[in-house]
């Protein structure tokens, strides 16, 4: 009990700058690499935030076991807790980036979320410039089309069953999203439909942040699929709500 003070002064230090690390982790994996709602798309807010807890409990507490004021290895102590905390922190945030939204990408009739860690990497120079590494910043919004060569789209079909790589994971097929304007606007749906998937108030809920939205398209993601609001007109984007685009 003597050190007590002492050791809890050393974790509350701590504890402050592993807190200001986790406000640090939390505004640019919520805000930047997976903004509202696409974390909940994806799946990453439970695993993130468990992963963040952990690390930002074990370190402080670790300080505080073993702060002991005129301890011979007190330095070294504390310099491998830091060393092992740094390390699972950048380990998880290294993590959930890997898996971050880097596509939004318009196929046929509805848009699909591409996570970094799935986009196909094959024959990268061939593709252009700016679809060759996945946002740092953010998804950006793009369309994609099937190969024009019959011989072309039955290998990408055949290679798409076994692994996996369709049209939307292949950098290859992209295009600027404006070269889809046409097909967005005939294939989105009138705002009505959502009623038939949501209830009236969920739908009433997020369009009223949108009024200028009157159309919508389905979003494919890997864990939950939502919808993307449309304004008709010019086929704008107007913004991704979490809302059923089909029934169960």
């Amino acid at each position: 009990m003597y050190y007590f003070r002492d050791r809890l002064r050393a974790g509350a230090i701590h504890l402050a700058g592993s807190l200001m690390l986790a406000v640090f982790a939390v505004v640019w994996v919520f805000y930047i690499w997976y903004p509202s709602p696409l974390a909940g798309a994806v799946g990453v807010v439970s695993i993130f935030i468990l992963l963040l807890s952990v690390d930002v409990v074990a370190g402080p507490l670790l300080t505080f076991l073993v702060y002991k004021p005129g301890k011979a290895s007190l330095k070294f102590d504390l310099a491998v807790i830091l060393v092992l905390q740094l390390s699972a922190f950048f380990y998880g945030v290294w993590s959930v980036g890997v898996a971050r939204p880097a596509w939004i990408v318009f196929n046929v009739d509805r848009f699909d979320l591409v996570q970094a860690h799935a986009l196909d990497e094959r024959d990268i120079d061939r593709v252009a410039p700016e679809y060759r590494r996945a946002p740092l910043f953010g998804p950006k919004w793009v369309a994609a089309f099937a190969p024009a060569s019959v011989v072309e789209n039955n290998r990408l079909t055949l290679e798409a069953i076994y692994s996996g790589l369709d049209i939307p994971q292949r950098p290859l097929l992209y295009k600027p999203l404006s070269t889809a304007l046409s097909e967005m606007r005939s294939k989105s749906m009138r705002l009505e439909k959502l009623n038939e998937f949501n209830s009236e108030g969920e739908v009433a809920r997020a369009l009223g942040k949108w009024p200028d939205a009157d159309a919508w398209l389905p979003m494919m993601s890997s864990v939950r699929p939502m919808v993307v609001l449309m304004r008709k007109s010019d086929a704008a984007v107007v913004a991704v709500v979490d809302l059923s685009p089909w029934g169960e």
